[in-house]
């Protein structure tokens, strides 16, 4: 009876925190994100003072401080949209698989996107923000029908396991081949190698603003499909039942998480493990219906991409800076681990 009533509803999947709980850590998510926002400002390699903060975000430059300080602010947005980008893709990924380990870093997505990124600066040297930007979401898509085909072979279909081998033998093949591309390239190889690490410290205004509307059109299909992926959370017969076109609601959200996916690897390298990390992490917290798992996802993954970037300015003893992808990698590889083991407890 209880399973009967639960699923009477679309978008109604496993509501197990109250409205008022998940108000309470939106706008806690809101107030971490303001304060992180505040210290990648004022924290970096050089020292900074309150009054430098102040007239820098007046407009002035005049000295170093407020020139470092300028510097900083489009660094500052850019991690807030790729952290907020990777973490819906992770989410978005995980309902539309109903794979626990789905991340766009494990599935191959990211290696893709940049092996698509690397064929067209070698082959033709475009540099141009939007055409990598649409290159690398074409080698994303293509990445990731790939990925599920493969793991959708044989006996049970695209189970979690054979997603994450197949997601991990794609992306080991793609990173071979674009290091047998870009070894004889000397010139291309110094630039791409701290792309490919994954990072935010190259942030500039007018790439930003190409990729930011990407990322929003993006973010508003997996928005709107949340719904959806609560019904697909309850079983693909369920959701048939309760009305949903599972194909239709599929696909859609696929489309908004490799556009996302991709859009944020072009501009800032492939940085895995926010988009597993974070929406397990929010399901704790305000529960799995999507419709407030989504946005609360992303709050999370800006934070946490933030939050990276600062870690990485400031704990190096040698005064370099840690790329953001190396930090997000600690972080997520012993939760990855985690994950599996939790997962395969269960099965037995």
């Amino acid at each position: 009876m209880t399973s009967t009533a639960t699923a009477s509803k679309p978008g109604t999947a496993n509501l197990r925190r109250p409205a008022s709980a998940r108000t309470m850590w939106l706008l806690v998510g809101v107030g971490v994100l303001v304060v992180l926002s505040i210290l990648s400002v004022a924290f970096g390699v050089r020292a900074v003072s309150l009054q430098d903060i102040s007239t820098a975000l007046a407009g002035q430059d005049d000295t170093i401080a407020q020139a470092a300080i300028i510097k900083r602010i489009p660094r500052t947005v850019l991690a807030l949209l790729v952290g907020a980008a990777l973490a819906l893709s992770g989410a978005a990924m995980q309902a539309v698989t109903r794979n626990p380990i789905a991340d766009p870093g494990i599935l191959g997505i990211n290696n893709g996107a940049s092996f698509a990124v690397v064929i067209v600066l070698a082959a033709f040297g475009a540099t141009g923000a939007f055409t990598q930007m649409l290159v690398a979401i074409i080698g994303a898509a293509v990445t990731a029908v790939f990925v599920y085909t493969v793991g959708s072979l044989g006996r049970g279909g695209a189970t979690p396991l054979k997603l994450a081998l197949a997601g991990a033998a794609t992306s080991a093949a793609l990173a071979s081949l674009i290091s047998a591309i870009l070894l004889p390239r000397v010139d291309l190889l110094q630039a791409f190698q701290a792309w490919q690490i994954g990072g935010v410290g190259g942030a500039e205004w007018p790439r930003i603003a190409v990729t930011a509307p990407v990322l929003a059109v993006g973010a508003l299909v997996c928005f709107a499909c949340a719904r959806g992926m609560n019904s697909l959370a309850l079983g693909d017969d369920v959701a048939t039942g309760l009305g949903e076109n599972v194909f239709r609601t599929r696909l859609i959200s696929a489309v908004g998480a490799v556009i996302l996916a991709g859009a944020a690897t072009a501009i800032a390298g492939p940085i895995g493990f926010v988009g597993l990390v974070i929406p397990h992490f929010c399901r704790m917290l305000v529960g799995t219906d999507h419709r407030w798992l989504l946005p609360f996802s992303a709050l999370a993954g800006a934070a946490l991409l933030l939050a990276s970037d600062i870690a990485g300015r400031v704990i190096s003893p040698s005064g370099e800076e840690i790329q953001v992808g190396i930090i997000t990698a600690v972080i997520g590889a012993p939760f990855f681990i985690w994950i599996v083991r939790r997962q395969k407890v269960r099965e037995l």
